[in-house]
């Protein structure tokens, strides 16, 4: 209830109240709350796979029954393989088809049948892209041991439907990251940046839009003068006329805005908490940090000990102190914290995810789809968001395991000290005779060796870009207290919705 409330609340405080639809609205709604409870599974399942054992290593009475644990960890797979074919459903069906719907909506001569023939008829593409890609994940699963293939024939159980799911959530993922890359990557330099920044002064900035207001009247006034003796501007003067004439009607618009804004309670209150927001964005900026060191590390660790691209980077436990990793493990005996941290972990991506998205806007390569604003965020951009949301939220798994991998894999379990050693390719596994339970997320994740190897890379990546977004976002200015509430594109009337 609590995630449907938040969900309804940031829906609806970007939702344009003149283009708003039902079902976009529900759509949108739902389809955050899908991504905000599939990024609350990872701690879950870390939890179960740690509560089985006791600190000595041994199972507990209760789990000590291999019946008994294969039932938890069966929960927890099917718990996975419900919200992962949502998920799926979202991105493939429900999502393109309300999209599409919408679209056709703008051809007032279309008809509701119509309407949702033509909707179907574009989202049978993706239906058939979903289809292909959970036909295909079978045939690349290997059902021998030879060769690369013997360290998923190791490590992971054999279940029924897994690999096609598995690579479907795979091929997405890539896609995730992507936007993991552009946009989390962003949003963790961005958002405690413009929270120790904070926003310019009300009063200054009417004041200069004022002085604006002046200077561009002054010149439409001497453009109008040229032709007061009956003689037509050239087309030059025209041109520049109505640029400006367009241009004071924005600066009217802001300096309505930025008069509402001045009056609001929600600016006075802002600026009595700006002691608490720069201390809340040092924090922030300090996680950020820590997590690209964390991820430098693990990825530096594959690099030097892993067996390479063959095995997709694969390493089992740490050989170089990641810090967050140790973290993690040392606040294990002070439950319930470890568990607190990493549910602050998943969140923190998800809201940076949501930081970089809104102060981005929505892009196609170098072409800006939409922009994501407070009460103008049209439906498509909202159904944009929602799907981007839900790839992110697929990849982040495999980003925590990559910030702290011992114990995303493991959780707080102990082990016995005896060990049975194989030999696999050209690197060491070890059994251990009290094994311990993998986390069910770990399935997903490693099952392709080629994902993997593609995961590695894009963490190279990640950290690029959020080193470049640091320094892009300390470069750029305050933001104005109005920021995306005012643009040229805008019509008069909307600024209704800011008045009512």
């Amino acid at each position: 209830s609590v995630i449907l409330v938040f969900c309804w609340i940031y829906i609806r405080k970007f939702q344009s109240r003149r283009e708003s639809e039902v079902i976009s609205t529900i759509t949108a709604i739902c389809a955050l709350a899908i991504a905000l409870i599939t990024s609350a599974l990872l701690p879950v399942d870390i939890f179960l796979v740690s509560f089985m054992k006791y600190p000595n290593g041994t199972y507990k009475e209760w789990a000590a029954n291999n019946e008994t644990r294969g039932q938890i960890e069966d929960t927890v797979l099917y718990g996975y393989y419900t919200l992962y074919s949502i998920i799926l459903i979202c991105v493939f069906l429900w999502i393109p088809f309300v999209y599409f719907y919408y679209e056709e909506r703008d051809d007032n001569n279309v008809n509701k049948c119509s309407q949702v023939k033509n909707a179907l008829k574009y989202t049978i593409g993706f239906v058939i892209v979903c289809v292909a890609l959970l036909l295909i994940g079978p045939l690349m699963c290997p059902s021998e041991v030879n060769g690369r293939s013997l360290i998923a024939y190791l490590i992971f159980p054999s279940t029924d439907g897994l690999p096609a799911l598995s690579f479907s959530i795979s091929s997405l993922t890539l896609i995730g990251m992507l936007a993991v890359i552009i946009y989390t990557a962003y949003g963790m330099s961005v958002m405690p940046l413009n929270l120790i920044k904070g926003t310019r002064s009300v009063k200054y900035e009417r004041l200069e839009n004022t002085e604006d207001i002046d200077d561009v009247e002054h010149q439409i006034e001497k453009l109008k003068s040229k032709c007061q003796d009956g003689r037509p501007l050239s087309s030059r003067d025209r041109n520049n006329l109505q640029e400006l004439e367009g241009k004071l009607q924005v600066l009217r618009r802001r300096g309505r805005h930025l008069e509402i804004a001045e009056r609001n309670c929600c600016t006075k209150v802002g600026s009595a908490l700006r002691p608490f927001k720069i201390l809340l964005g040092i924090f922030f900026i300090l996680v950020a940090l820590l997590f690209t060191i964390a991820l430098f590390i693990s990825n530096l660790d594959k690099a030097l000990h892993s067996a390479g691209i063959s095995s997709g980077f694969i390493i089992f436990g740490t050989n170089l102190t990641n810090p967050l990793n140790e973290l993690l493990l040392a606040l294990q005996p002070v439950f319930p914290l470890d568990y607190i941290l990493i549910t602050v972990i998943t969140v923190y991506f998800v809201l940076t995810s949501m930081a970089g998205i809104r102060n981005m806007g929505i892009w196609f390569f170098w072409i800006r789809l939409y922009k994501i604003r407070p009460k103008k965020t049209r439906p498509q951009a909202l159904l944009f968001l929602c799907m981007i949301l839900l790839l992110i939220v697929l990849h982040t798994s495999y980003m925590i395991y990559s910030l702290a991998p011992q114990y995303v894999m493991y959780g707080s379990q102990k082990y016995l000290k005896t060990l049975c050693v194989a030999s696999v390719i050209n690197f060491v596994l070890f059994f251990f005779s009290d094994q311990c339970t993998v986390t069910r997320s770990y399935l997903f994740l490693h099952k392709f060796w080629f994902f993997s190897t593609i995961y590695y890379f894009g963490n190279w990546a990640f950290i690029g870009a959020f080193l470049i977004g640091l320094v892009v976002s300390c470069c750029r200015g305050k933001k104005s207290v109005i920021e995306g509430e005012v643009e040229a594109d805008d019509s008069d009337f909307s600024d209704d919705e800011y008045v009512h």
